[in-house]
C-alpha cells in the first residue's frame, strides 16, 4: 500500500468500493466480500474502515485495529485519525494521543485539532490549550481553541485574543479608515459568540454577533441558530424580517414546522418571498408538498415561468408525485415551443413523467434518438431511467465500464443484480491512465 495512492482513491473514489455501496454489501450479508477488500495487497479503505468499526461494535477492538494496521503504516493520516478514533472510543485514550501525536509534531492541521480534543478529553486540558494557542489565526483550530478555552473556564483569555482580531481596519492592507473587514479567523465573530454562549451569557452572545455581524457558512446563520436554541422565537422572527436573510428565514420556518405549525411556516416564506421572490418559493413549495398540498406547490413554481432547469426541474417532480406526469409533458411541450428547442437537462425531465404514464418505452426511444442521446450523461440518465422502472440489465447494457462515472452506477446495479464479484472488478480495476497533454511553450507571435 501507498499513502498517496490511497489517498487519492479516496478522494476520487476510483479503483475502490464506494462507502456507500459498502454499507449496502454489508446488508446484503456480502461481510466476505469486505473483509477480502480490506485485507488485499493493494487496499480498499473504504472496505477497511467499514469492517474495522463492525469489529469494534462488536467488542473486538484489537482485530479491529489489525484490519487498520497496514494502512496506519503507510503513515496516511485518514488511517491514523481512525485508528486514532476506535481506541479512543474503546477506553485506551493514551494510546490514541501516542498515535495521533507525531503528525501534530509535523504541522498535519487536523491532527493538531484531534490531538487539542484528545487531551482535553483525557484531563489534559492545559497541555491542548497551549498547544492551539499559535494557531488562533486558522479558523477550524480556533473552533477548537473555543471548545478548549471555555472547558478550562479560560474563556475570557480566549475573547480577549478573537476580540483583538475583530477590532476596526482592514487585516489585509493594515489601514484603520478602510471600510472592509477581514478578520482572521473569518469566522472570528461567531466564535467569540460561542464563547459567550459557553460561558452562559446568552445576552452579550447576542449582542456580538449584532454588533459585527455574523457569519452564514454552509446556510448556517450564527444569530438565528442562537436564538433557536435559545427559544427567543420574537427574536428570531425580528432578524428573519431583514432583507437578505434567507438562511434566518429557513431557520425561522423549520422551526414553526418542528410545532406543529405549518400555517405560520407558509407565511413566513410567503413574507421573505417580498424581498427574494426568485429562490423563496422552493422551500415554500417543499414546504407545502411534505404537508398534502401538493397543488399549492405546484401553482407557486408554476408562477415562476421560468425555464431554468433547476426550476422546470422542481415542477415536473411536483407534477409527478401528483399523480398528474400528463401535465408534465404539457408544461415541456409548452417550453419547447416557445424557445425552439430543447436541451437535454430539459429534456431529460420526460424520461420519469413518460414512465409515470406508461411509456417507458416511448421514452427510451425518445431519449436514443435525442441530438445528445449518444452523449455519456444522457446515456448515464437513460441506464437511471431503465433501473429506477425495475428493467436494470438493460441499465447495465448501456454503460460504459471504461468511464468512472459509470462506473458508479454500474457498480450498485451489478451488485443488486446479484453480480457481486463482477462488480467489485470493475470498481477496483483503476481508470486507464491518460496521458497529459504536451506542454506548451510561450510564443510572441499570435494566436498567442
Amino acid at each position: 500500500m501507498d499513502a498517496a495512492v490511497l489517498d487519492r482513491r479516496t478522494r476520487m473514489h476510483d479503483a475502490c468500493i464506494p462507502p456507500d455501496l459498502v454499507d449496502r454489501l454489508l446488508a446484503l450479508g456480502h461481510a466476505d466480500v469486505v473483509r477480502a477488500q480490506a485485507s488485499a495487497e493493494d487496499g480498499d479503505w473504504f472496505c477497511a474502515r467499514a469492517w474495522a468499526r463492525l469489529l469494534a461494535g462488536r467488542g473486538e477492538l484489537e482485530d479491529a485495529l489489525g484490519v487498520l494496521a497496514p494502512y496506519v503504516g503507510t503513515g496516511w493520516w485518514t488511517a491514523t485519525a481512525e485508528a486514532a478514533r476506535l481506541l479512543d472510543s474503546g477506553g485506551r485514550g493514551e494510546e490514541a494521543i501516542s498515535l495521533v501525536r507525531p503528525f501534530a509534531r509535523h504541522g498535519e492541521r487536523f491532527a493538531l485539532h484531534d490531538l487539542a480534543l484528545l487531551l482535553a478529553r483525557h484531563g489534559r486540558g492545559e497541555e491542548a490549550y497551549v498547544l492551539l494557542l499559535p494557531h488562533v489565526a486558522d479558523w477550524y483550530l480556533a473552533e477548537a481553541l473555543v471548545e478548549v478555552g471555555v472547558g478550562l473556564g479560560r474563556g475570557e483569555e480566549v475573547a480577549t485574543l478573537l476580540t483583538a482580531r475583530i477590532a476596526p481596519g482592514c487585516t489585509r492592507c493594515g489601514s484603520a479608515e478602510c471600510g472592509a473587514r477581514y478578520p482572521e479567523p473569518f469566522n472570528a465573530v461567531n466564535l467569540l459568540a460561542s464563547v459567550r454562549e459557553g460561558q452562559g451569557r446568552t445576552e452579550e452572545a447576542v449582542e456580538v454577533l449584532r454588533t459585527y455581524g455574523s457569519t452564514p457558512v454552509n446556510n448556517r446563520d450564527p444569530l438565528a441558530e442562537l436564538l433557536v436554541r435559545h427559544g427567543r422565537i420574537d427574536e428570531l422572527r425580528a432578524h428573519a424580517a431583514g432583507e437578505d436573510r434567507p438562511e434566518a428565514v429557513r431557520h425561522l420556518a423549520e422551526l414553526l414546522e418542528a410545532r406543529g405549525d405549518v400555517a405560520g411556516a407558509v407565511e413566513v416564506y410567503r413574507r421573505h418571498a417580498e424581498h427574494d421572490a426568485w429562490h423563496a418559493p422552493t422551500p415554500l413549495a417543499r414546504l407545502l408538498a411534505r404537508h398534502g398540498r401538493g397543488a399549492e406547490a405546484v401553482e407557486v413554481i408554476r408562477a415562476l415561468d421560468s425555464a431554468e432547469d433547476w426550476v422546470v426541474d422542481l415542477l415536473c417532480e411536483l407534477f409527478a408525485a401528483e399523480g398528474r406526469a400528463e401535465e408534465g409533458l404539457a408544461h415541456l411541450d409548452a417550453l419547447k415551443a416557445r424557445r425552439g428547442k430543447e436541451e437535454w437537462e430539459l429534456f431529460r425531465l420526460r424520461g420519469p413523467l413518460l414512465a409515470a404514464c406508461g411509456q417507458l418505452d416511448e421514452a427510451v426511444e425518445e431519449a436514443r434518438v435525442h441530438p445528445e442521446g449518444g452523449s455519456p450523461y444522457a446515456v448515464e440518465s437513460l441506464a437511471g431511467l431503465l433501473a429506477g422502472a425495475g428493467r436494470p440489465e438493460e441499465a447495465v447494457a448501456l454503460l460504459d465500464a471504461e468511464r468512472l462515472d459509470h462506473r458508479r452506477t454500474l457498480g450498485p446495479l451489478l451488485v443488486e443484480l446479484g453480480r457481486v464479484e463482477e462488480a467489485v472488478a470493475l470498481l477496483r480495476t483503476p481508470r486507464p491512465a491518460v496521458p497529459l497533454p504536451e506542454p506548451t511553450g510561450y510564443n510572441a507571435c499570435p494566436p498567442f
